[in-house]
């Protein structure tokens, strides 16, 4: 395994900036942005596909801090209902498909999306729930006419361009949110169709993070290393349906947190374990997104805690080799 980070939470930063710092910090791969929802802080998307020396700049830049990009991350709507949304999501999409082939890069992260209810919605409708009989009836509609449809085209683009691998991040909000919505989507699909395994979405929701590792053993296809705190109190009183804003946590249901902060280090050293046993052996990229930290507090502590339980050897390599 290697330790990594999605370098967004440092986007005020210019990029050989940012590189030496994660470098020093014994960071070896990057996650980086494209657009979307998450922002292109590190890379000229558009630069580099027009010229090829752009290409050969950030190559060049990677090799000077001995650092490798993981995944680029183009999180998006791309089934949007307001079909300008969508097209500009499926723009970025196609071309960090583009970039990815440029910079030899064979993951992309990104979201399955939501569309409306019907083709007239304006805005996204996430089903949770299976009565009234209308919302069984979106949900079907969702599946068969707009999401399974597009991402089977969008998978073939994805495939043209040498990207072996779409990593879905299971994000509430969206129709691909926990295990068995990634793994129909897959079945759909086919094994292109991946996840960007991200525990802190799954803890509130009350799944077990290993549990859902080893249910989708062959299935991960890239991993970030985020916590949850469950705040007992408040959600003993109201649940873990919270819509609350994200900068007062102290009101919410559950926050998120560095790793180490919502849960403890063996906690932790079970999922890293079970991710080994199930035959992940990739990036462990970090993504800070503490409510209570700084960027650099939350980042510098990550990368610490990490680095005590992250498996980095071969279990049949000699010790003395």
């Amino acid at each position: 395994m290697k330790l990594g980070v999605l370098t967004v939470p440092l986007q005020n930063i210019p990029a050989e900036e940012a590189f030496a710092y994660l470098s020093g910090l014994g960071v070896q791969a990057l996650e980086l942005g494209t657009g979307g929802y998450t922002c292109a802080c590190h890379l000229d998307v558009e630069g580099c596909l027009a010229d090829d020396n752009k290409v050969a700049q950030v190559k060049a830049l990677l090799e000077k801090y001995h650092l490798e990009i993981a995944a680029l991350s183009c999180h998006g709507n791309p089934v949007h209902p307001d079909k300008d949304k969508a097209a500009e999501y499926h723009r970025v999409y196609v071309n960090t498909c583009k970039l990815a082939q440029k910079l030899g890069v064979e993951t992309v992260v990104t979201f399955s999306g939501c569309p409306g209810d019907c083709p007239e919605s304006k805005r996204p409708n996430w089903v949770t729930c299976a009565w009234p009989g209308d919302y069984s009836e979106i949900l079907e509609w969702q599946w068969n006419e707009v999401l399974i449809p597009y991402w089977k085209e969008a998978a073939a683009i994805a495939q043209s361009y040498g990207v072996k691998k779409i990593a879905f991040e299971m994000h509430p909000g969206f129709c691909v949110y926990n295990p068995e919505s990634l793994l129909r989507l897959r079945e759909a699909v086919g094994d292109i169709i991946g996840a960007n395994f991200d525990p802190s979405h799954l803890i509130w929701q009350g799944i077990d993070p290993v549990a859902a590792i080893r249910a989708l053993k062959g299935a991960i296809y890239h991993f970030h290393a985020k916590d949850t705190k469950i705040d007992p109190y408040n959600a003993a009183v109201n649940g873990v349906l919270d819509p609350k804003t994200f900068n007062d946590i102290s009101v919410r249901s559950w926050a998120f947190r560095t790793v180490g902060y919502g849960n403890d280090m063996n906690y932790w050293k079970d999922m890293i374990s079970n991710l080994k046993m199930t035959g992940y052996d990739g990036v462990i990229s970090i993504e800070h997104e503490d409510g209570l930290m700084s960027v650099k507090e939350g980042l510098e502590k990550a990368v610490s805690f990490l680095k005590e339980i992250l498996i980095t050897e071969d279990p049949t390599a000699a010790w003395w080799a």
